[in-house]
């Protein structure tokens, strides 16, 4: 490897990678004295002034990289999480806090909240059993406390999911390949994860492997102008998308690339000969570069509610999705779909997608996500125990 490219590693490494933390202090003469050491024993600190160097960004921690401004980020959030939460959080609000015991009426009106809050049938019985449970144990004196009770065990579901996406820390190129059906929100996605990777000093490259539209081919060009970065479409109308990805993988590693964000054709979860050529696309990447496409990633409308837990269940199942973008989270009340694709398939959320802008497409944080959903109700600024 030339030293030019160690040095294009490192510096993307250290953007995207935590500081180390400093080296311990050397002991003073009193401490070494009072340990019985040698004052000749006292390791010297290097005094040799370093070179002048340009000051490095501070790091931004995980899930703060598209909100400089923690608490203006997460207002955004609470309002971009307005509508589930107006029907979710809202009906149990109504149903239980305020209220003195528990009777089967108030119990079978939980029972149709959960079941009809787009969580899936699943998970809104598991949690009804969690919570029948417990009454039938004695634990909920006061009805409020099933609403802190919920609000617990969706927090620990999904932070078992929360995994934002991290580039830099194997082989360059990275490879993403984005999947999901029409309408998602793929080709804004990889813009603006595109655009965060370039903002940060990253080198990146857009794949416009959708060629079953040319609508597609298009809008990606249109945003990768938007961006800034170059993008790989076919030679000719309706190419073989597998031959375009072989074309940006090429020059992608020619060029030594950090990223290469690779579109596909939208498609129904249900048309096995359209899940197929996914198939083909990723084999031929895999063939250029071995262990890619390290990341795919599906994205899927929020507002599609219990069928965005059907979508995700199909597309696992046909390829190694490593990882889920919700979009659309703003516009939806049925957000809570999330928790019953984490609960069900256990699958990492990179991304959350709460609006249009580019610093709108967020880095998936489980106790912000359950904060703001929960936001304005009794249980919220209430700690889990």
């Amino acid at each position: 490897m030339s030293e030019e490219k160690r040095e294009k590693r490192g510096f993307f490494r250290r953007i995207f990678q935590r500081e180390e933390a400093p080296a311990p202090e050397a002991p003073s003469l009193e401490e070494a004295e009072s340990a019985g050491t040698e004052a000749a024993e006292i390791p010297v600190p290097d005094v040799t002034p370093a070179p002048m160097e340009e000051p490095e960004k501070p790091l931004p921690e995980p899930g703060e990289e598209d909100r400089p401004d923690e608490k203006k980020g997460f207002l955004r959030l609470v309002k971009g999480l307005g509508k589930t939460r107006s029907v979710f959080t809202k009906n149990l609000d109504e149903l239980l806090v305020g209220k003195r015991e528990l009777d089967d009426k108030m119990i079978a009106r939980l029972e149709e909240i959960l079941v009809t809050a787009d969580i899936g049938v699943v998970t809104a019985y598991e949690l009804l059993e969690s919570v029948s449970g417990r009454i039938k144990r004695g634990e909920f004196d006061d009805p409020a406390k099933i609403l802190q009770h919920l609000k617990n065990v969706i927090r620990e579901i999904l932070v078992q999911v929360e995994a934002p996406m991290r580039v830099g820390f194997g082989p360059d190129p990275f490879v993403v390949m984005v999947v999901g059906v029409n309408g998602s929100g793929k080709t804004t996605t990889i813009a603006k994860i595109a655009a965060r990777h370039k903002a940060a000093g990253g080198k990146v490259l857009m794949c416009a492997a959708d060629t079953f539209r040319a609508a597609a081919v298009e809008q990606m060009e249109v945003w990768a102008e938007r961006v800034g970065c170059p993008v790989v479409k076919g030679k000719k109308e309706k190419a073989d998308p597998s031959a375009v990805a072989f074309d940006a993988m090429a020059r992608a590693i020619e060029e030594e690339t950090h990223l290469v964000l690779i579109d596909t054709a939208g498609r129904l979860h249900t048309r096995v000969p359209l899940m197929d050529q996914i198939k083909k696309l990723r084999r031929v990447v895999e063939k250029q570069m071995a262990g890619a496409p390290h990341e795919i990633l599906l994205v899927i409308d929020a507002s599609n509610g219990q069928n965005a837990i059907l979508q995700a269940k199909t597309f696992s199942e046909a390829i190694p999705v490593s990882g889920i973008a919700l979009t659309k989270l703003d516009g939806t009340a049925k957000g809570g779909c999330i928790v019953g694709i984490s609960n069900e398939l256990k699958i990492p959320v990179r991304f959350i997608g709460i609006g249009e802008k580019m610093d709108d497409l967020r880095d998936f944080n489980a106790r912000d996500f359950v904060e703001a959903m929960f936001a304005g109700s009794d249980s919220a600024g209430t700690q889990s125990s």
